[in-house]
């Protein structure tokens, strides 16, 4: 098939699944999710795949068996290119519309202890600069952390780049709405772009806040 885009139904079957989140609603309109949403977005991901590599598409399933809310569908479909443990590019359409972006998701293992030694080396100016560019891009990317209330322990109150030691994450996303372009094969090359934007923060995550695990444990 060629990629030409997400049909405006795309977005409303998340708006009805949002009301009508059962299995037997999902039951009957998997086929909708099959042909709408599933089928072209990877048919998106197939296009980029030469530059960034292959993408998963995450299940549809939500995992509620430690969850309050028991809903059993995602109102989104999404993907990730990762590249390193919990570092990736990643894609997400709901009935809010487009969200592109990419970072580092969660913390895993020594990944943490591993960013703050990094931001103590020559290597953070390179880190900065990225951020400063992605800051000033239109339209703007949200660079969000989930910083510490406080400082972490060892860092002193006047360290020149506490705001980065404060850091538990580091993703960039860019909301995209529901553009006029996002039922046209045009998506596929705003993926790309908004990919290549967030690349050079990506790949320094993936180089300085390495794997999940130590490799040495192997």
């Amino acid at each position: 098939m060629t990629f030409a885009g997400f049909a405006p139904q795309s977005l409303a079957f998340y708006e009805e699944l949002e009301v009508n989140n059962t299995r037997a609603w999902w039951t009957e309109h998997k086929s909708t999710y099959d042909q709408q949403l599933r089928a072209p977005m990877q048919e998106m991901l197939n296009l980029v795949a030469d530059e960034f590599g292959p993408a998963r598409i995450f299940r549809p399933h939500r995992d509620v068996r430690f969850s309050k809310n028991k809903e059993p569908y995602k109102t989104n479909i999404s993907a990730i290119v990762q590249i390193e443990d919990a570092v990736g590019y990643y894609v997400q359409l709901s009935a809010s519309g487009l969200m592109i972006g990419g970072g580092w998701y969660a913390p895993l293992g020594a990944q943490l202890q591993r960013f703050r030694a990094a931001i103590d080396t020559p290597a953070v100016a390179i880190l900065d600069s990225n951020l400063i560019r992605i800051k000033k891009s239109r339209p703007p990317f949200v660079v969000d952390g989930a910083p510490l209330k406080t400082r972490p322990r060892g860092v002193s109150a006047d360290h020149p780049r506490l705001d980065l030691m404060r850091l538990t994450q580091l993703t960039i996303i860019r909301d995209h709405g529901v553009p006029s372009w996002l039922s046209t094969a045009k998506v596929a090359t705003k993926l790309r772009q908004d990919w290549q934007s967030v690349a050079p923060v990506v790949e320094w995550l993936a180089d300085h806040v390495g794997p999940g695990s130590d490799p040495t444990d192997d």
